[in-house]
């Protein structure tokens, strides 16, 4: 199992407090996703190459430093979606796989 993999089940596993909902728009673009054999997302990349596991993008979603990312509370957890704009081409599941 890589380091992606084992990222994505520690935040399933996790529980977080239902105070979110936040709408991030500055920071850096995620350009690429890594999804597993189920087809979650599992991991980012950035504009700048950086690979981010679920862990390390929500934390820096949170922070805002991604950019059109929306971190909101659902299903027991914080989850990582593309701003609502109408374009399904720059949603996460729409982007490129790395």
């Amino acid at each position: 199992m890589d380091r992606f993999e084992e990222a994505f089940r520690q935040y399933q596993n996790q529980d977080t407090p239902n105070d979110l909902n936040k709408n991030y728009s500055e920071g850096e673009q995620i350009i690429a996703v890594r999804k597993n054999e189920d087809g979650d997302i599992i991991a980012f990349k950035t504009e700048s190459g950086r690979e981010l596991d679920y862990l390390e993008a929500l934390s820096e979603a949170k922070s805002g430093r991604l950019a059109h990312i929306d971190v909101f509370h659902k299903y027991g957890r914080d989850i990582l979606r593309s701003e609502p704009d109408g374009i399904k081409e720059n949603n996460l599941d729409s982007l490129p796989e790395f």
